[in-house]
């Protein structure tokens, strides 16, 4: 029988070329895997459980860290979190499980066990067992409380009971640590979660998930506190008593349990817990004993690893220059349209695109310059371009310069990232467009149209800017840009400029290296603003080596938590090593 090993004995050969792409799955459907990937690493978080009712607080839902063969679209099901338990003879509700199917195999993670309430002790079905257990009442306490599961959770915490009036509820159990017990002061605090993020970089909630819902209390004392990981807070009981709070959604964490209301003397209920999440790794690796034709076959299918890492990006075109309009009188110039706006990893979620992966070499850079002054219409400004070599869209970026705005011999803005805003019309009759924006079109869109101009609105309308739209005439101001921390600073990008008032006066210039938009002007000697240079940061993992040529094009920087940055601000070279 022939081998796919080249004919060695041993363990079975698997490669996978994932590139440790991070998705998070927040509800259920299909995970569709990239071509390369055999192998993954899952955290699975199943729904936390409800809190008890002036009971104990809701078990977070178990969360499993495995690694498994997988390909191609893979299912998932995201698991909700327990109702709350509303009666003192009832339990809170266990989470439901989150799962994944993948080559004919089911992983799952187990739902979080539910609060005990009031009147109950452990449950002779499991009830207040799960993922992580539920915690224990305080009229059956001290005494059992729900169980955790091996490996995915931990027990919950046991009620103080009824020898002491504090009258005190257990914590939940949290993915990190056992709930708390109930105390003389209070409800114990639901367990911590786990922080994932050493093995998932970058996921939601800092990484941190599968806290335990803290334990309620009947008489007045101190609120108890959820685990760190989504866990909901155990509610005090001043008069009227209170809810426990919900667990955090898509995070596994547990419920509180609920206080205690005198009047007219029923259980106050518990928090419902969150719902799960699956977090998907894709993995570049390659296990057993490898001939040189099967390896040579692997790397023909493409599942063959190749070093590297991911890293993030952002990239911004030069911005447009500002319309002028020396004549007619009257009349403002159009603000310039922002540089194309591309970015991972930081800034508005809805602009941020996927990280890329990226192996050890040189890659050209290019930064777009701003749009120059000029009499009339505004000129454009010039794309900025990361690794000048590569693939668009896979391991090139290029973001597009802003539209010019409009101006004496051409009142329309021009097209561009953003496009530049038109200039005001000069009779009742006239009516001119903005510049759109998002051109060529790319997906997250890397800017917006510029303002347009009618019914002999005579001000120039804003250049659109990466956030917003220019403002159409009469209105002046600009589309806004985008907050951005990749450097470690918080820096606006790619603002549209503002269109020129009717009345005389220059135009402001884009910021340098902001690729924002300069601003329109009216008469001569009055100059309209330059669109702002363009910028390209590169943002890796402390494991590799920046060198940029020349030196004096880019600022290369170790953020505080390791991370490498390099800033280029003018035309060069990266070298990763």
């Amino acid at each position: 029988m022939a081998r796919s090993n080249g004919g060695i004995i041993g363990k079975v050969n698997k490669s996978s070329f994932g590139k440790d792409v991070i998705t998070t799955t927040t509800s259920s459907g299909d995970i569709t895997l990239q071509p390369g990937t055999r192998i993954v690493n899952t955290a699975i978080i199943s729904g936390g459980a409800g809190g008890g009712a002036n009971g104990g607080g809701g078990g977070a839902g178990g969360l499993l860290i495995k690694e498994f063969n997988a390909e191609g679209t893979v299912p998932a099901v995201i698991g909700g979190g327990g109702a709350g338990s509303s009666s003192a003879c009832s339990y809170g509700t266990q989470g439901v499980v989150s799962s994944i199917v993948a080559c004919g195999s089911t992983h799952a993670s187990v739902g979080g066990g539910g609060g005990q309430s009031q009147n109950l002790g452990p449950s002779p079905s499991g009830l207040d067992d799960g993922g992580s257990g539920g915690g224990g009442g305080y009229k059956c306490g001290p005494g059992p409380k729900g169980c955790g599961t091996a490996c995915q959770g931990n027990p919950g915490g046991t009620g103080y009971g009824l020898s002491h009036p504090s009258y005190s509820s257990g914590g939940g159990g949290g993915a990190g640590s056992v709930g708390a017990d109930g105390t003389t002061s209070g409800g114990g605090n639901g367990g911590n979660g786990s922080d994932i993020s050493p093995t998932f970089p970058g996921t939601p909630n800092s990484g941190v998930y599968a806290g335990g819902g803290g334990g309620g209390t009947r008489t007045p004392g101190s609120a108890s506190s959820g685990g760190p990981g989504g866990g909901g807070g155990g509610a005090a009981s001043p008069s009227p008593g209170a809810p426990g709070t919900a667990g955090c959604t898509n995070t596994g964490g547990g419920g509180g349990g609920g206080g205690y209301r005198p009047s007219p003397g029923l259980s106050i209920h518990g928090g419902a817990g969150g719902s799960g999440i699956i977090i998907t790794k894709e993995l570049s690796k390659a296990t057993g004993v490898w001939s040189l034709q099967s390896q040579f076959q692997a790397k023909q299918q493409g599942t063959w690893p190749e070093v590297g890492f991911n890293y993030d990006y952002l990239v911004v075109a030069g911005g447009g220059a500002g319309g002028n309009t020396p004549t007619p009188s009257g009349t403002g110039g159009g603000g310039g349209g922002a540089g194309g706006y591309r970015a991972s990893g930081y800034g508005p979620s809805p602009l941020q695109a996927s990280s890329i992966f990226l192996s050890p070499g040189d890659y050209a850079i290019t930064i777009g310059g701003g749009g120059a002054q000029a009499p009339g219409h505004g000129p454009n400004g010039t794309d900025s371009v990361f690794n000048t070599a590569g693939v668009e869209g896979t391991d090139k970026f290029t973001s597009t310069a802003g539209g010019g705005g409009g101006g004496s011999g051409s009142s329309a803005g021009k097209p561009g990232g953003s496009g530049g805003g038109s200039a005001g019309s000069p009779e009742p009759g006239s009516s001119y467009s903005g510049g759109t924006g998002n051109t060529p079109p790319v997906s997250p869109p890397q800017g917006n149209s510029g303002g347009s101009t009618s019914g002999n609105q005579k001000p120039g309308s804003g250049g659109g800017g990466a956030a917003a739209v220019g403002s159409n005439s009469p209105s002046t101001g600009g589309g806004g840009g985008v907050p951005n921390t990749i450097t470690g600073s918080d820096v606006t990008y790619a603002a549209g400029g503002a269109g020129r008032p009717s009345s005389n006066g220059s135009g402001p210039s884009g910021s340098a290296n902001t690729g924002n938009g300069g601003g329109g002007a009216k008469s001569s000697p009055s100059s309209a603003g330059c669109g702002g240079p363009g910028i390209v940061v590169l943002r890796g993992p402390s494991a590799v080596t920046f060198t940029a040529s020349p030196s004096p094009s880019a600022t290369i920087s170790t953020h505080p938590g390791g991370n490498k940055i390099a800033k280029f601000t003018a035309s060069g070279t990266l070298t990763i090593s």
